[in-house]
C-alpha cells in the first residue's frame, strides 16, 4: 500500500438499495480518513479490456443491446449518483463512482485488488422472491467475496429483523 495516499473503501452499490449501504460504507470511510468509492456492476455486459487509464470496454450479454460509444462514467446510472450524492451530501469525504461489468463479486474484488482497497463494503441480498431467485442462480456476493479474496468484507444489513428475546435468555 502506498502510505502517501488515502486508504480507500469500497462500497458495491445497486438501485434501491444504495442509500443504506454507502450510508454505513462512509461511516467507515470516515473513521479512517479514507476516500469512498462507489462502485456498480452492470451484469448485463461483459469486460473485454480494462485500459490503462482505467476505464473499461465492455459488450452486452445481450448482442441486440450494442450500444454506440460511451465512457463508464456516462453509464453510470443517474438516478443511483443521485442517490449517492444525497447520501454523501453532508459527509465531507472525497468519493467517486465506478462503473463495472461482468459477475458482482469478481469484479468488485479486481477492483479492490487494483484499489488496493483497506475493505470491500456490500449489502445483503433484496428480500423477497426475486432476491432469493438471483442468490440461488448466482450466490451470494458477501459470500463469494469473503471466501475468495484476503480484504475484510462488511456485509450491511438491509432488512434487519426486529430485536427479539430468545427464548434462551432470561426476562430479569
Amino acid at each position: 500500500m502506498d502510505h502517501n495516499r488515502r486508504p480507500v473503501v469500497l462500497v458495491g452499490v445497486v438501485q434501491r438499495r444504495a442509500a443504506s449501504v454507502v450510508g454505513g460504507a462512509a461511516a467507515f470511510a470516515e473513521a479512517f480518513g479514507a476516500e469512498l468509492v462507489c462502485a456498480h456492476v452492470d451484469v448485463g455486459h461483459y469486460l473485454i479490456e480494462a485500459l490503462p487509464d482505467g476505464s473499461l470496454v465492455s459488450l452486452p450479454v445481450d448482442p441486440g443491446l450494442l450500444e454506440e460509444g460511451g465512457d463508464e462514467e456516462a453509464r453510470f446510472p443517474s438516478a443511483l449518483r443521485q442517490d449517492i450524492e444525497q447520501e454523501l451530501h453532508d459527509r465531507g469525504i472525497p468519493w467517486s463512482t465506478r462503473m463495472l461489468t461482468g459477475e458482482p463479486a469478481r469484479a468488485l474484488s479486481a477492483l479492490a485488488s487494483k484499489l488496493d482497497a483497506a475493505m470491500i463494503v456490500v449489502g445483503t441480498r433484496e428480500p423477497g422472491l426475486r432476491g432469493s431467485i438471483q442468490e440461488f442462480l448466482t450466490g451470494s456476493v458477501a459470500v463469494h467475496l469473503a471466501h475468495h479474496q484476503h480484504r475484510p468484507v462488511v456485509v450491511i444489513p438491509l432488512t434487519p429483523a426486529p430485536e427479539t428475546r430468545q427464548p434462551w435468555e432470561s426476562t430479569d
